[in-house]
């Protein structure tokens, strides 16, 4: 691993000299464990602790097929997804791994008695299988997290419909929170070269899964002028809707829970905010039944966040707890798009205020690949900003990933893996001034938040080191 390395640290290193490298036997990796899948039973799913199902363990080296790349891992993040999986719900992913295993005999590799996880990953290619000629070892990349056979017919006009679609890291094995990961060649993408490798890993999943719910034709399709009703708009996912409706030139009605995250939106240029603590919306009465009140109450105050007008898209992902009230606020002919369900998956609502006002509501899930190659370009442009708020290094997963299920965040959670410090793996520091503060954002709140400051990729900035809690 150090020979790896040294090699990506150093300037220049050509592609041969990355492809005579030796792959290592073992690497480090973040993993759950088939045997402890029971060890949450009967607890709240709020009293799950990552910390204790999340283990750092030393790993065999997959075998490389067809069209696959291996990829030393610079840097990481935690997405909803690392939660889910590390607190074995809605089920523990090893019936995903299984599942897969019956595939084929390649396929059968991921089903093992422990799970490498994480969606997200900046890195460079060491290996490339049979087959693969658009990358090379030595390429600095980034990757999306769609797997994909594209065996099927159903998959070729949009590759998120292919029935044997996966998301990488929770549906698969050997994902990015860890020294070495195994992909498809076709989630790669280009690291974009202003940022360093941690701002770099942070957008993939939730930005390509924000760009086709809210901006793509498969998702919202949202146009200038759209009010677009944005939940948790400072947090991981949220956070790039945000910057998607403020780029977009549509108004972002963002709702957060603290004043603190308040500030981030205004920060990001939104002007209408609700925080929904301080205002007290309690959408149930009790665990069984809504209070349509409170919907009320809560479009009135966005109709005078919005000079009157009613949202005309509502960018939807916590699930049971707001569902109701996000189909009641939306406007005649609007629509309610939904990618996730974190506080809960069964959804109710009063239909009267779907069907007689011809609202749609419709299904999103990450992105296909044309999808997560434009978000990351708009990344790579400067367009769109990473949200990388805090950083802990790969011992410390299990911190990360109990700040983003107890919501302790702001934007995203990054990890290092093989990088040694953050602030590493800039090329192009001219963009990068450019947009500083906009990269800094979520850093420099943090920073503000805790009584420490943030640094940017030359380390002008003191303090905000890796594994600050």
């Amino acid at each position: 691993m150090n020979e790896i390395l040294d090699a990506i640290l150093a300037p220049d290193t050509p592609p041969e000299d990355f492809a005579a490298l030796p792959v290592p036997e073992a690497y480090r990796a973040v993993t759950v464990h088939r045997d402890e899948a029971a060890m949450f039973e009967g607890q709240e799913t709020r009293e799950k602790d990552p910390r204790k199902s999340l283990h750092l363990d030393e790993v065999p080296v997959p075998e490389l097929g067809p069209g696959e790349a291996l990829v030393a891992v610079m840097a990481s993040s935690v997405n909803y997804n690392s939660v889910w999986t590390s607190i074995f719900e809605p089920l523990p992913t090893f019936g995903f791994l299984e599942r897969y295993g019956r595939l084929s005999p390649l396929a059968a590799r991921h089903d093992l008695p422990y799970h490498i996880i994480g969606s997200d990953l900046a890195g460079v290619v060491l290996r490339t299988g049979a087959g693969v000629n658009s990358w090379k070892p030595g390429d600095e990349v980034v990757a999306h997290c769609l797997s994909v056979e594209l065996e099927a017919a159903d998959g070729h006009n949009d590759t998120m419909l292919d029935p044997e679609q996966r998301i990488w890291g929770f549906e698969t094995n050997f994902g990015g929170l860890a020294e070495i990961a195994l992909v498809k060649s076709n989630q790669l993408m280009p690291k974009p070269a202003h940022l360093t490798w941690e701002e770099a890993a942070a957008p993939g999943l939730v930005n390509s899964t924000a760009y086709r719910q809210l901006v793509s034709g498969n998702g919202a399709g949202m146009k200038q002028g759209d009010n677009v009703l944005i939940w948790g708009a400072s947090g991981g996912l949220g956070s790039y809707a945000t910057q998607f409706a403020l780029a977009g030139g549509a108004n972002p009605v963002c709702v957060v829970s603290s004043p603190d995250k308040a500030e981030i939106c205004r920060r990001m240029g939104a002007t209408a905010i609700i925080d929904r603590k301080a205002d007290g919306y309690r959408f149930w009465k009790d665990g069984h039944q809504q209070d349509p009140r409170e919907w009320k109450r809560f479009g009135k105050r966005i109709r005078e966040l919005t000079g009157g007008e009613d949202v005309d898209i509502v960018f939807e992902h916590p699930g049971r707890e707001t569902f109701g009230a996000s189909v009641y606020v939306t406007r005649k002919g609007g629509t309610i798009v939904t990618c996730a369900s974190t506080s809960g998956y069964e959804h109710t609502y009063d239909n009267r205020y779907l069907w007689m006002s011809l609202k749609r509501i419709v299904g999103s899930h990450f992105a296909n690949y044309r999808e997560a190659w434009e978000a990351n370009r708009l990344i790579a442009k400067g367009k769109i900003h990473p949200t990388l708020s805090k950083t802990y290094p790969l011992e410390e997963t299990g911190q990360a990933t109990y700040d983003v299920h107890r919501n302790l965040h702001q934007g995203k959670v990054g990890v290092l893996a093989l990088s040694p410090r953050e602030g590493l793996g800039v090329r192009d520091p001219e963009t990068r001034e450019r947009h500083a503060d906009a990269i800094n954002l979520f850093r420099d709140a943090e920073g503000e938040r805790t009584g420490g400051h943030s640094r940017d990729a030359e380390g002008e900035r003191a303090g905000g080191h890796s594994g600050d809690v």
